[in-house]
């Protein structure tokens, strides 16, 4: 097991740029584009959404941890960028990413358990048959299809350890500290996790919620005024940006902790365009998240999965 990022199969074998990622998302749909036009599916970022949804669900009745649940998440995504989505059923793979992340972050469920709420929780809608099988052994065979596929690299690491080492740095408050973990936990319905650092993506985080903290109504809410955030951001990433790209060191006492943290971007060896990246990749996420349908992509989902008999 690695110690730590920087010697981890996650840096070496699980992170990507956006265009390596658009080119293995390609090659799946085009091995079989009969199937991909027989059955359309949402936009990946409401397939996500929707993902989400259903582990924080399995996860609740199972008193499952965050921490594993975001590293179940992980799993679905890092599976899903060599499997194409419509060759499964994604209960089943969701149940199993649950059932498995959550021995791995030795939190174990039992096997029956997982099942037994898993059918409970997606119950079928057609002649009383259901999405998920009673068959443990089912979930079993997934489980050794998503350890195969993810090349026995289990190990994750998170952006939550780094927000608490930060918390103190930045003088974060309680509620500053809990709005940066929730922008954590969106994150994992984004590629963010596949494409960059987890103390980049929780630096992005301690940003937004300083620039968001005065807005009290939270970040859910914050599609109607993205610019303004984005804005806000950018103008701090900016400052420190041109202060690190001259050389200086930042003049002056910060008066603000958003000054703070670009003023400690400046003096660090954090690669500033990253958190350009990441801070952009999640306020897109939260506009498009307002147009997401619940409705429409559980019926797109299971449409496949009951026409191609998938949850037999």
């Amino acid at each position: 097991m690695a110690a730590n990022y920087w010697e981890s199969t996650q840096r070496r074998h699980w992170q990507f740029t956006r265009e390596q990622l658009e080119v293995l998302r390609k090659k799946l749909e085009d091995e079989d584009q009969n199937l991909v036009q027989m059955y359309p599916l949402p936009a990946l970022r409401h397939l996500s959404i929707y993902f989400n949804q259903q582990v924080a669900r399995l996860g609740k009745r199972l008193g499952v941890r965050q921490q594993a649940m975001a590293t179940a998440q992980l799993y679905i995504r890092r599976f899903y960028s060599k499997v194409e989505i419509r060759r499964t059923n994604p209960y089943l793979v969701i149940a199993t990413a649950v059932y498995l992340a959550c021995k791995m972050e030795e939190c174990p469920h039992h096997i029956r358990i997982v099942v037994s709420e898993g059918r409970t929780l997606w119950p079928g809608m057609f002649n009383s048959r259901n999405f998920f099988s009673t068959d443990t052994s089912k979930l079993g065979e997934c489980e050794f299809f998503l350890i195969s596929e993810m090349s026995s690299q289990m190990i994750v690491h998170h952006p939550y350890r780094s927000l608490a080492a930060l918390q103190t740095t930045f003088s974060l408050t309680q509620e500053e500290y809990a709005l940066a973990w929730s922008i954590i936990n969106d994150h994992y319905m984004t590629d963010l996790p596949l494409l960059y650092a987890p103390h980049a993506i929780a630096i992005m985080s301690i940003l937004l919620a300083l620039v968001l903290r005065p807005n009290t109504t939270g970040i859910q809410s914050a599609g109607s005024s993205a610019g303004t955030i984005a804005s806000a951001a950018h103008a701090a990433l900016s400052s420190a940006g041109q202060t690190k790209n001259a050389g200086e060191k930042p003049g002056g006492v910060a008066r603000t902790k958003v000054q703070k943290l670009a003023n400690w971007l400046a003096e660090s060896n954090i690669d500033i365009e990253a958190i350009v990246d990441c801070t952009q990749e999640i306020i897109s996420f939260y506009e498009v998240q307002e147009q997401y349908n619940e409705k429409l992509t559980r019926e797109q989902i299971n449409r496949f999965v009951k026409a191609r008999g998938l949850d037999k």
